[in-house]
């Protein structure tokens, strides 16, 4: 994978690969990578307002993965369980407006992967640190399931678990480096995912870390 990994860097754009996954799920290569400074300038400015943390589960054990909200609704967990929530329970305060990158690039994202009318509300940031991973689960705390979910990887390489819409079903394994974007929807809108642990390493864009952005329509 390291090799293909190379053959997509020295494509122009306009020749990035489209991967089937599932019926109605892609990967976009290297789809973000022309907007991956303004979405990390951008990130800074929604982290100061939004500080990244270790969430809690409902199980009272923390999360591996720091994670921070843009957007008219946010994604939280503790130990009442998970749910969006349009005020950060920090600063009970709204959650920072989503930037205009990331608008602009959840909405060109879904529009490639066949979901033209793709309009987020939300975006759970995500940033992984060596050993941090996301246990396979489905993405069922939105209102609509019609509206596809965007996923943007910025950063250090990793692994992403896709399976089906049953825990039992296999799980593809899919190497997505800086600037991947997997869609999925449809068919495949409550299929299984995860991340699997990530290796040590460092990026020119990110440092030691891996940044995922992941748009939703929550409400």
């Amino acid at each position: 994978m390291k090799g293909q990994g190379s053959l997509f860097e020295a494509l122009p754009d306009a020749a990035l690969a489209t991967e089937p996954l599932r019926p109605g799920a892609v990967v976009l290569r290297g789809f973000a990578r022309a907007d991956s400074t303004a979405l990390l300038e951008e990130l800074e400015g929604v982290c100061g307002v939004a500080p990244l943390r270790h969430m809690e589960t409902p199980g009272g054990f923390r999360m591996s993965v720091a994670m921070t909200n843009c957007g008219a609704l946010g994604w939280v967990s503790d130990r009442r369980g998970y749910r969006y929530a349009h005020e950060d329970p920090l600063s009970a305060q709204p959650w920072p407006a989503m930037p205009p990158s990331f608008l602009s690039i959840a909405m060109r994202a879904a529009s490639a992967g066949g979901y033209v009318r793709f309009r987020p509300d939300a975006c759970l940031v995500n940033r992984y640190v060596s050993g941090a991973r996301l246990t396979p689960h489905q993405d069922k705390n939105e209102r609509d399931f019609d509206q596809p979910i965007v996923s943007v990887s910025l950063g250090l390489p990793v692994v992403f678990q896709f399976g089906g819409c049953r825990r039992a079903e296999r799980f593809a394994r899919v190497l997505l480096e800086h600037g991947d974007t997997v869609v999925w929807g449809g068919a495949s809108r409550l299929c299984y995912h995860g991340v699997l642990p990530l290796k040590d390493g460092t990026h020119p864009a990110t440092g030691n870390c891996r940044i995922n952005l992941t748009f939703r329509h929550a409400g």
